[in-house]
Order: structure tokens, then sequence, then C-alpha cells
């Protein structure tokens, strides 16, 4: 399937991410200048696509999206993404008898 989006994400001063959604790589071309063509990639979609100056691309995203990044969103959102979570607590039933409140039982 042809790629139709080509996705520049770019982020602002206060650290925002902001994506602008091109119908070609002419979109692109107007603010980077091409230094080359993809040979590599293993999307054979993204082969012969446009290598920039200053981008980390092209990056396949979904089925139909080209995806370009500026040095400093790929490394923010790779250091994101290969960070460890944290692990999920496993929550215990309550227990019968009230005793998992804090409340004693006498008998009487």
């Amino acid at each position: 399937m042809a790629k139709d989006t080509w996705r520049l994400v770019t982020r602002t001063a206060d650290g925002e991410l902001v994506f602008h959604d091109f119908d070609s790589p002419a979109g692109i071309l107007k603010t980077h200048l091409q230094i080359g063509a993809d040979d590599c990639s293993t999307d054979l979609d993204l082969r012969g696509a446009p290598v920039f100056r200053a981008l980390v691309g092209p990056i396949p995203e979904g089925k139909n999206v080209v995806r370009y990044e500026t040095p400093e969103v790929f490394e923010a959102l790779t250091k994101e993404w290969a960070a460890p979570k944290a692990p999920r607590r496993r929550r215990r039933g309550a227990i019968a008898g009230g005793e998992a409140a804090g409340q004693a039982t006498t008998d009487g």
C-alpha cells in the first residue's frame, strides 16, 4: 500500500509536540533539504523515500504514514519508550470477617 501521509514532528519552545501532515514529501521539502533517498528500510514502501538534513526518518507509522522527527523529538520519544515501566501492583481481595478493615472481633 502506498504511503499517502507524510508527517513531520517537531517540538515547540515550551516542549509541546507539533504534528504537521502533508500529502507528499514536497511539503517537507519547503523547509528541509533532501540529502538522499532511503535504500535500506525494512518497510519496502519506504525504500526510495527522501532523507532530509536535520531530520530522523523516514519512519513507518501505521500502514499509510511516513514520519520524520527532529533529533530532539526522536531522542525524547526514544527515552520515553525505552524507560522501564513501573511494575503493576496486584491488590489482594478483602479478608473475610472485617479484619482487613482493622476491626477486632470478640467472642461473646
